[in-house]
């Protein structure tokens, strides 16, 4: 494990740096100098990470979330080294390549709540992940091998591509439908909306409860069918899918749609004096702070960028800042929707708290493990403890996490019963400690980084906060 501690990105609101008392720096000539030099030091370390941050607002690039990890998942993200261990709350660029082998499921979603799912011993590449000069999403997935299951939003004026084989679809309309690729032939069968294929015998209409079969060896000549086989998977996508609809529609507080089903999940909304409405993990206390568990890693043309181990961890280490209040310990507001944060802002932290610091050097996976093991337990129950913050609790495994929280808050413990989950019978993948990855091919650059488009947040209302409170009511 290697830990790394310099601010970076912090507001304080409530002490004074220039603390005469801290290590008599300040008490003296020679301990004056000392205090230059560190304080110089300290300023070299954060020019330099300014300057390896890319330039976001003149980017057209996006990136989106690689947002559930089952087993065996690895990704190529174009640094030179192949195939490497794949983590939760990725960022998923234009170019990677994501493969998952015998045990390995995965999910990514995208802005607009869209996903992909992939199943075992498939490969999927994106070959654009871009924002048009209108601010329409583009983006092309390209299923090289294995089975995917796609639920597209439609939002209006956005492109997606999607292509297997030597067939292409581009969805318009709402659909949700499976791509299965094999040696001799290809198929897509389409749960839900109307979808049109393009391929070297021509052009196919495939409908609600409809299947097409590609002939690999003749040209692609195609065979439809009015009905769906079903395939072992099909129940894990539909588990999947309930899960984001359930709980994306208990929060309207962020533009974006990725991320909002774990936030509603895992932890709720408070409103903070000052602040407006924040978000709070839930299975946390005062000693917990939201870099316990996570990496560095690298992307080439923008650096390094912070990735978050919990289940619920993209959209507040994407966007807005975290909030340290002495009666409630970290919060998220919600905030900055514009530009995309390689580290978010870290407002009037503690004292004692120690910022997270990049590598010096390019090329690297650095892991951060300082927080209590993942919850753990039988297949029936499971232990979660105080400041696991989630880990560990696979996607809607446990009823009424708010409950959950309250009795870990008096016991420090709790063992609540597993129940059929969106996820895996498994714990979720996360961070562990261990190792880093060698250098990249790639030296640090400041090339474009990525950009979203800009929408309007929800201005909330100003009221007490309760700690772990129901969330209110979603503004519409």
């Amino acid at each position: 494990m290697m830990q790394y501690s310099a601010p970076a990105m912090i507001v304080n609101e409530a002490t004074n740096c220039h603390d005469s008392g801290s290590n008599g720096l300040r008490g003296s000539v020679g301990g004056g100098a000392m205090f230059r030099r560190i304080l110089n030091a300290v300023l070299l370390t954060l020019a330099a990470v300014l300057l390896a941050l890319p330039a976001f607002a003149d980017s057209q690039v996006r990136i989106v979330r690689l947002s559930q990890v089952d087993g065996a998942v690895q990704a190529d993200r174009n640094t030179g080294q192949g195939f490497e261990k794949a983590f939760l709350n990725m960022p998923v660029t234009q170019g990677m390549k994501l493969r998952t082998n015998t045990d390995g499921r995965a999910e990514i979603e995208f802005e607009d709540g869209s996903t992909l799912r992939m199943v075992p011993h498939t490969i999927v590449v994106f070959p654009e992940l871009s924002l048009r000069d209108s601010g329409a999403k583009a983006t092309a997935v390209n299923v090289r091998d294995g089975t995917a299951y796609v639920n597209f939003t439609g939002k209006k004026d956005d492109e997606f591509t999607l292509s297997f084989a030597h067939e292409k679809v581009s969805l318009t309309k709402p659909a949700h439908l499976r791509i299965e690729l094999g040696d001799t032939d290809a198929t897509m069968a389409v749960f839900k909306g109307d979808v049109q294929v393009e391929g070297p015998s021509g052009g196919v209409n495939v409908g609600k409860k409809q299947t097409a079969t590609f002939d690999l060896a003749d040209q692609d000549r195609y065979a439809l069918a009015k009905n769906l086989e079903p395939d072992p998977y099909d129940e894990w996508d539909k588990q999947q899918e309930q899960y984001h609809q359930r709980y994306t529609a208990s929060n309207s507080y962020s533009p974006y749609s990725y991320g909002v089903s774990d936030l509603a999940y895992y932890g709720n909304y408070i409103n903070a004096p000052g602040y407006g409405m924040c978000w709070q993990p839930y299975f946390t206390g005062l000693g917990w702070d939201p870099f316990m568990n996570g990496s560095w890693m690298w992307y080439p043309g923008f650096g390094y960028t912070w990735v978050s181990g919990y289940p619920w961890g993209w959209m507040p280490y994407r966007y807005g800042s975290w909030l340290f209040l002495p009666a409630y310990g970290w919060v998220w507001q919600p905030g900055y929707w514009t530009g995309w944060q390689p580290l978010p802002r870290v407002v009037n932290p503690p004292r004692q708290f120690v910022a997270p610091r990049p590598p010096a050097s390019p090329g690297q996976t650095v892991i951060v493990n300082r927080g209590p093991l993942p919850g753990h337990g039988t297949p029936k129950r499971m232990i979660v403890r105080n400041d696991s913050a989630g880990l560990g609790i696979p996607r809607g495994s446990v009823r009424n996490l708010a409950n959950v929280s309250q009795q870990v808050k008096q016991n420090g413990f709790a063992e609540p019963r597993v129940h059929n989950s969106a996820g895996s019978s498994s714990s979720i993948s996360t961070m562990s400690p261990g190792v880093r990855s060698g250098p990249g091919a790639t030296p640090m650059g400041r090339g474009a980084g990525p950009r979203m488009s800009a929408p309007h947040p929800v201005a909330p209302t100003h009221s007490a906060p309760t700690p772990h409170a129901p969330a209110p009511t979603p503004h519409r």
